[in-house]
C-alpha cells in the first residue's frame, strides 16, 4: 500500500441513544453502524468537514436500533452498501426498509472496503450474531469493541496492539446496582450479554496495549450509569498500576452521545498528544 495513503477515524456518536464510528483510507470511507438519524448523522459528519456522499459502505455490529437506525435511510440517500452477516440481516431487514439488492452485502469472514481491510469477530451481546470489527489499513489497525458483556483470549488476541481502540467502557458497577434501573435490566447489562463496565476495561486495556502511542477512546459509556470522569479514572488508575502513561504511552479520552470525537490521523505521528 502506499505509504502516503491518508487514514482518519473518529467516533461521530456512542451510546444508548445512537451509535456510529467513521474510518477513511485514502478514498474509501465507510461508517460503521448508524445509529443516529440520517440528518443527525449528516450532522455529524459536517462538524467534522466530511461528506456523507463521499463514503463508500455502511458496516453493522448487530441489528439494535441504537445502531441502525439511520442505515436504511443512507442506504438510499447515498446508494451505500451495507454489509451484514446472515443473523443480523435477518433480525435488521424488517428496520432498515427497502434496501437494493446490490447493496445488501452478507459476509461469512474478512472482506475489503478499498484499502480497508475487515476482519469482523464474535462478541457477547443479547442480538442475534454479534460482532466488533478489526480493520487494518497496511500497518495500522483499528478496533471496535463494543457491547460485549465478556471478552476472551480470542478476543484479546484479535484486538491487541491496535492503533486505534473504541473499547467499551459502559457502566459503573456501584452506579447500575444502587440505580433506579429494574433489577432484570441491572443483571441484564452486567451479564455475560450485556456490557463491560468500567473495571472490566480497567483489567483488559493493559493487556492490550503495545508501544505504539495507541488512541484509546472509552465508549457507550451510559449516562445513567456512568460518567466520563468515572470511566476515565478508573481506567487510567488500572493504566498507572501497569506502568502506562496517558500522554505519554498513550492517548485516551471518552466518546459523547451528544458531539464527535475529534477527526485522528493514524497515517503520522501527530504533534499534539493532548487528551480529547
Amino acid at each position: 500500500m502506499n505509504k502516503e495513503v491518508r487514514i482518519e477515524t473518529a467516533v461521530l456518536s456512542s451510546g444508548s441513544k445512537g451509535n456510529s464510528t467513521y474510518i477513511r483510507a485514502g478514498e474509501y470511507s465507510v461508517l460503521i453502524d448508524a445509529g443516529l438519524s440520517g440528518k443527525a448523522l449528516e450532522k455529524r459528519m459536517a462538524a467534522l468537514d466530511l461528506k456523507p456522499e463521499d463514503l463508500n459502505a455502511l458496516l453493522i455490529t448487530h441489528e439494535h436500533k441504537d445502531h441502525i437506525k439511520g442505515v436504511g435511510i443512507l442506504s438510499r440517500r447515498y446508494d451505500l452498501p451495507i454489509y451484514a452477516n446472515d443473523g443480523t440481516w435477518a433480525e435488521a431487514e424488517s428496520d432498515l426498509g427497502k434496501i437494493k439488492t446490490k447493496n445488501r452485502r452478507v459476509f461469512t469472514g474478512d472482506f475489503i472496503v478499498g484499502d480497508l481491510k475487515f476482519s469482523p469477530y464474535s462478541i457477547s451481546h443479547d442480538a442475534a450474531q454479534p460482532v466488533g470489527y478489526v480493520c487494518r489499513v497496511g500497518d495500522k489497525k483499528i478496533v471496535l469493541a463494543t457491547d460485549t458483556g465478556v471478552t476472551n483470549e480470542d478476543i484479546i488476541t484479535k484486538i491487541k496492539g491496535a492503533d486505534f481502540f473504541v473499547l467499551e467502557s459502559n457502566h459503573d458497577l456501584e452506579m447500575l446496582m444502587t440505580g433506579k434501573y429494574p433489577y432484570f435490566l441491572k443483571n441484564r447489562i452486567k451479564g455475560k450479554e450485556g456490557h463491560l463496565s468500567n473495571d472490566d476495561t480497567a483489567a483488559l486495556l493493559p493487556s492490550l496495549l503495545k508501544d505504539n502511542f495507541p488512541t484509546v477512546v472509552l465508549a457507550h459509556l451510559s449516562e445513567e450509569n456512568n460518567n466520563p470522569k468515572v470511566a476515565y479514572i478508573t481506567v487510567n488508575n488500572a493504566l498507572k498500576e501497569a506502568g502506562f502513561k496517558v500522554g505519554k504511552d498513550l492517548r485516551m479520552g471518552c466518546a459523547s452521545q451528544s458531539k464527535t470525537t475529534p477527526l485522528f490521523r493514524l497515517d503520522k505521528k501527530e504533534k499534539n498528544k493532548e487528551l480529547f
